[in-house]
């Protein structure tokens, strides 16, 4: 009997602001360059003061977030758990899900009174994307925020590795993952960013406890989590850790496990210009494949493509006519 859902999704709600600017600007206000950082909100006004620029790029964001769009996009149908504040930015937030035929936990509940979070998305000349987060309400959230029912109706559980850094969203990262396994659904996790990676090793072992059906990562991330020098020596200490497994790599396309074999994903080129967003895209475009009876390599070139797609331009989404191409072009 077919799910209601491809894939129900948790993760923090941002709304991301983007810049383009100079390395010299991140030496000079002290900010590390190319991985996501949390700052508090006068920290992250003080930034965009100092950027002082009146070109942005202001949309709806967050990891999950952005893959459950691509799903979306695609054709699939998808259930988002987050958590936004009752004020403007929140307001937009929801309606963009809903106009995007996504499901989410505020159907049944009120957004609470507070402030919706932002991301400050710095991007530099050789493409790269350095982030600086308020996490505002989005930082609360937690168990409150999941739909057992949603879940069980669901064919995956998709976990935001951000979510990992705070207390209540990483009991909500291990509640979600104990109902899918009662409810005998698929549970894939992204390990979301390198810093977060290195900090939080510990809470992503307890939440892929024995083993997890699909993991998302980089190489960097990859070798970080496993204490690997080599991406030959990280992929074989991922097969202990998770059944099946993508570890993309940039320029150089990706590489898949599909619990028998390596898959090699040759990569589209183009001109990047920005990526933020390519491995939220990634992800979206391949669980939308696997559940749509495409096989792992199918998926695989799939999500290549929109990824390639995604970096050659500002922002971290496509529009779903943009997407529908990509679905043409492969299919």
């Amino acid at each position: 009997m077919a799910k209601k859902y491809n894939v129900y999704g948790i993760g923090n709600a941002l709304v991301d602001i983007e810049f383009q600017i100079t390395p010299e600007f991140l030496d000079k206000h002290n900010v590390k360059k190319g991985v996501m950082t949390l700052v508090d909100e006068e920290t992250q006004f003080e930034l965009i003061e100092a950027i002082n620029k009146a070109e942005t790029v202001q949309k709806p964001g967050g990891s999950a977030a952005n893959t459950m769009m691509a799903l979306s996009q695609l054709g699939g149908k998808g259930f988002y758990s987050c958590k936004v504040a009752n004020d403007p930015f929140g307001d937009e937030y929801l309606k963009n899900m809903n106009d995007a035929g996504i499901d989410t936990n505020f159907i049944n509940q009120q957004q609470p009174q507070g402030i919706t979070g932002k991301c400050l998305v710095m991007v530099t000349d050789d493409a790269d994307r350095t982030m600086n987060t308020f996490l505002g309400i989005t930082s609360t959230l937690s168990t409150r925020e999941i739909d057992e029912q949603a879940i069980a109706e669901s064919e995956y559980v998709y976990l935001e590795g951000y979510l990992i850094a705070s207390d209540s969203g990483f009991e909500a990262l291990k509640k979600t993952k104990t109902l899918a396994d009662q409810h005998d659904v698929k549970t894939a996790l992204t390990l979301s960013d390198p810093s977060i990676v290195g900090g939080f090793k510990s809470r992503f072992e307890e939440i892929i406890g024995g083993t997890i059906d699909l993991l998302f990562c980089n190489e960097e991330e990859a070798k970080i989590f496993t204490g690997s020098d080599e991406l030959s020596e990280a992929r074989e200490a991922l097969k202990n850790i998770a059944r099946k497994f993508v570890v993309t790599q940039g320029p150089n396309g990706a590489l898949i496990f599909d619990g028998d074999t390596f898959i090699d994903i040759e990569p589209y080129e183009v001109s990047a210009v920005d990526t933020n967003g390519a491995g939220d895209i990634f992800a979206g475009a391949f669980l939308y494949g696997i559940t749509n009876g495409m096989r792992y390599a199918g998926a695989g070139k799939l999500a290549s493509l929109a990824g390639s797609k995604v970096v050659s331009q500002y922002g971290p989404r496509l529009e779903k006519h943009e997407m529908q191409q990509l679905l043409e072009q492969i299919t």
